[in-house]
């Protein structure tokens, strides 16, 4: 591909030939054939490509807004003959970031750093890099796809949140499930014998009777459950607000994470995520729908949870919260150990549902400053 310069040499060159043909001037059309050479001896020292291998690594593959991804490019030189300087171009949630390679010398390496200009959350396809080089009056440049796609998410990012206390399990014993985690006192089921089991928990008579070493599966006792629903209807965020509330979400997931609390997180567009990495992998994707109807469905996806034995505390991160919404709140308040309310809205409307904890900040950094205000005191 023709630089600059070289498209200028083109057009000089075309124009002393015809300018020299029409004039009947040899020596302007001997300068048009020079500037003519000197574009196919570019064209010539570009088809002999020096052979190159590149290796890229982008880490790490997941980071939260603020927090820079770094990529290393390690370019080889495996032919026989000395490289010349290269550029290397990645391209990053479409932007452009150059990055120059000195000349390298046959069999030798260079590693270089920066950093990928991904600065709001989201899910990016990382293309492979685009490796060129010119000839050495920069009349031409000849650029190579090199390496494979990457993926990188950026988290939306996180507050420290106080977790409010709700208590402990709803009996002595607690209800159990298969996804408790191991080393309570709970028994849950028997099962195989596997090694590294504690042999005191081996039931003796159940391996009498099926001739299989069988074992108790005990497990820590439910604890009550952190559900979180936010809010990803279009009206109630009629400015920027909703990436404060993507933020909080993430914030409440994380401060349950951290707090060994198991935690549920949903949307009013009926999506779900359990655990720490899949919902903020999908919070960092995630988008207002005009479809989605908003609080208004909150009982319907709450419904399978209340119907549930164990104890669940809701979490409701929205935007502006009318008197209909409010009601609803209040009316599903009995069923749940505690609702908290994260409102993230430019103005009070003075609206704060009866015995729910409502915290109502215009950004997520303010809203992390009042409710550990509120939670800690």
């Amino acid at each position: 591909m023709l630089t600059r310069t070289g498209t200028a040499m083109a057009c000089t060159a075309v124009a002393l030939v015809a300018l020299g043909t029409w004039a009947d001037y040899p020596e302007l059309v001997t300068l048009g054939l020079a500037a003519a050479a000197t574009l196919l001896v570019a064209t010539l020292w570009l088809v002999a490509a020096p052979r190159l291998t590149v290796v890229r690594e982008v880490r790490p593959h997941r980071v939260f807004e603020g927090t820079a991804a770094r990529a290393a490019l390690t370019v080889t030189n495996a032919g026989r003959r000395r490289s010349p300087p290269l550029q290397v171009t990645e391209t990053a949630g479409g932007r452009r970031t150059a990055v120059p390679v000195p000349a390298l010398a046959a069999g030798d390496s260079c590693t270089v750093g920066y950093a990928l200009p991904l600065t709001t959350r989201g899910r990016y396809l990382i293309p492979p890099v685009l490796l060129g080089h010119s000839d050495p009056l920069r009349l031409m440049h000849r650029g190579r796809a090199r390496g494979a796609e990457l993926v990188v998410h950026v988290y939306p990012r996180v507050h420290p949140l106080a977790t409010v206390e709700v208590g402990g399990p709803q009996d002595a014993e607690g209800p159990t499930n298969n996804s408790a985690p191991l080393g309570g006192a709970a028994f849950h089921s028997l099962r195989e014998y596997a090694p590294g089991d504690d042999r005191r928990h081996i039931h003796w008579g159940a391996t009498a009777r099926t001739g299989t070493v069988m074992t108790r599966h005990v497990v820590v006792p439910d604890e009550p459950r952190q559900l979180v629903v936010l809010d990803t209807s279009t009206t109630p965020y009629p400015g920027p607000h909703f990436e404060d509330a993507v933020r909080v979400a993430a914030s409440f997931c994380v401060a349950a994470e951290n707090a060994r609390l198991p935690f549920l997180l949903r949307t009013t567009g009926a999506v779900e995520r359990e655990s720490t990495g899949p919902a903020l992998e999908f919070l960092s994707t995630v988008q207002k729908s005009h479809t989605d109807q908003g609080l208004a469905v909150l009982s319907e996806r709450v419904r399978d949870v209340i119907a549930g034995a164990q104890g669940v505390a809701l979490t409701v991160v929205t935007g502006h919260v009318d008197a209909q919404a409010a009601q609803l709140l209040m009316m599903l308040r009995p069923r749940f150990l505690s609702i908290s309310l994260a409102e993230l809205s430019a103005a009070d409307n003075g609206i704060r549902p009866h015995g729910v904890l409502t915290v109502i900040a215009t950004s997520s950094d303010q809203f992390a400053i009042h409710w550990n205000r509120l939670v800690l005191r």
